[in-house]
């Protein structure tokens, strides 16, 4: 019997998005497990606690198998290194998709989040057959912004105290982009 069909492979110049495995369980708790890359998240744990990357990856592959979320490990193409993560959780009624992201902290800056993004939102319009793909970042985390704007997507408003983390309430700045705006671009 046929299970469900395996996760693609997406490549770029400079990286490999993949499916992530249980090998890469160290590298998720090390990368994402730091304090500077945790607290811009709205899920990541901090402290993160040990067992929970095993868990977490676990529940991707079931996610995609569902037909819930895609999730790419971003890997560089080169030697192969896990920088992050990159992924879409579709809403196929509405031909609309959540994008979310993070990269490691020994990565930031190099352009691989908006090269793994745009990989990403191409995969979301050409294979997922969606029309328009949104996010958010903490207000307090601009760099986040950049890199989806870089990807051409654009910053539709604020909503005020939307999330709370920990013991704090945090503004959530909504960015989109729609098929026929990337397609343009």
């Amino acid at each position: 019997m046929n299970g469900p069909p395996a996760q693609p492979e997406l490549l770029t110049a400079r990286l490999v998005l993949r499916a992530f495995v249980a090998t890469d369980a160290d590298e998720v708790q090390r990368l994402a497990g730091e304090r500077e890359v945790a607290e811009t998240t709205l899920n990541i744990p901090y402290p993160y606690p040990d067992g929970a990357a095993e868990a977490w990856i676990a529940e991707r592959a079931a996610a995609y198998a569902r037909g819930e979320e895609v999730v790419f490990a971003v890997t560089d193409r080169a030697h192969g290194a896990l920088l992050g993560a990159v992924g879409l959780r579709p809403a196929p009624r509405h031909a609309r998709a959540e994008l979310g992201y993070w990269i490691g902290r020994p990565y930031w800056r190099r352009g691989y989040a908006t090269e793994a993004v745009r990989a990403v939102l191409r995969y979301g319009f050409d294979a997922l057959d969606l029309n328009r793909i949104h996010a958010c970042h903490f207000a307090r985390n601009p760099a986040s912004g950049r890199v989806m704007a870089k990807a051409g997507m654009r910053a539709e408003g604020v909503s005020r105290q939307h999330f709370r983390r920990g013991d704090r309430t945090e503004d959530a700045v909504h960015y989109a982009i729609l098929r026929e705006e990337f397609d343009s671009s």
